[in-house]
């Protein structure tokens, strides 16, 4: 079974292009190293009925933001660990255009978590 990193966080509609560009590059930097897919999601149908709790409310997003749902997925949280290590020790990571980059979300307003994979395809 197969380990996935996942995310949930906020980014406002107005830095949106910014976000993408980010996450192309996290995404060509962690299939470099050996991630097995990689995904960016918007949130387009955030008024379900189903359960309690949608995105944007759990999110506390605001009309301005857009929900973002990320995921990561590895052959095990050993190579999750591996992939990470080599992502964080490559030079690209340390690149001064990296480093003028501006977040284009508010990181307090993110969460993440390791998932063991207990059914899939």
């Amino acid at each position: 079974m197969t380990y996935v990193d996942g995310f949930v966080l906020v980014v406002p509609k107005k830095n949106l292009a910014a976000y993408r560009k980010m996450a192309t590059i996290g995404k060509k930097m962690w299939m470099k190293h050996g991630a097995l897919d990689y995904k960016e999601c918007i949130g387009d149908d955030m008024k379900s009925s189903m359960g309690s709790l949608p995105f944007p409310k759990m999110a506390k997003s605001k009309p301005n933001e857009m929900v973002v749902f990320s995921f990561i997925v590895y052959k095990s949280r050993a190579h999750r660990d591996a992939v990470n290590k080599k992502v964080m020790s490559d030079p690209a990571m340390n690149d001064p255009k990296m480093a003028k980059m501006p977040m284009p979300f508010d990181m307090k307003k993110m969460a993440y978590g390791g998932f063991k994979t207990i059914v899939e395809a």
